[in-house]
């Protein structure tokens, strides 16, 4: 069973994960070290991936830098989301192809790799679902709409970037007891309309951090079929 190093890195930057997530992925690519899954949370941030709307940012400069929220336009897929204190966001930095997690191609091949990206988040979004059954919550995914939701409400955001050596980067985010009122400043994955929750909305007793961290690993290892070993 193919080796998946865990790193729980607790409050990290968002620049601060997104240069570590370009250094492991050039270092999984080498076959220097086993694929990763970085668990973590950010300090208020929102960002834009590839198919971002400045028009879903709803506060203006001022009520931005009143708040602490720091702005990024990123490489990965869908619009805008929110980050912050509460929310555990995981970025699976893997190697990628079809049905399967498996070492990128030798070097100086022209090969490039074939990757199901599709079921890749289909699959990220079966390990939120399965995790947040341990909770006695039941969640759901909806046609067309990336994510995970629980009684009509987003209780997870998904986008990813694939690079050109097939390795994942970015991921998802995971509302366990964020400040709810920081949706209040974007349209949310551009869906204007849609609500959003979090486990303690949910549950008048929600689990810790470290509880929903040990249900996400589980769920990551059954449906990836890896051996996710802890790493400082």
């Amino acid at each position: 069973m193919q080796v998946c190093h865990v790193r729980c890195l607790g409050f990290v930057p968002y620049q601060q994960a997104w240069d570590l997530q370009a250094e492991l992925a050039s270092k999984i690519a080498a076959g220097e070290i086993p694929p990763t899954l970085l668990l973590l949370e950010h300090p208020h941030t929102y960002t834009f991936g590839r198919r971002g709307q400045s028009a879903n940012l709803i506060w203006n400069e001022p009520e931005l830098k009143k708040r602490g929220i720091e702005v990024y336009w990123v490489d990965r897929g869908g619009d805008v989301t929110y980050h912050g204190p509460g929310q555990l966001v995981g970025y699976p930095i893997i190697p990628l192809r079809i049905n399967d997690l498996v070492m990128p191609v030798q070097a100086g091949s022209t090969h490039f790799p074939q990757a199901d990206y599709t079921g890749y988040l289909r699959k990220l979004e079966q390990v939120l679902i399965r995790a947040l059954s341990d909770f006695g919550v039941q969640a759901e995914t909806f046609k067309n709409l990336t994510g995970v939701w629980v009684n009509g409400a987003k209780i997870a955001a998904i986008g990813v970037k694939v690079d050109s050596h097939g390795i994942t980067r970015h991921g998802f985010a995971l509302n366990v007891a964020p400040d709810m009122t920081y949706w209040d400043g974007i349209i949310a994955c551009g869906l204007a309309g849609h609500s959003v929750t979090s486990l303690a909305s949910l549950l008048p007793d929600p689990p810790l951090m470290e509880q929903v961290i040990q249900a996400v690993m589980s769920a990551f290892e059954n449906l990836f079929e890896v051996e996710c070993v802890i790493v400082s």
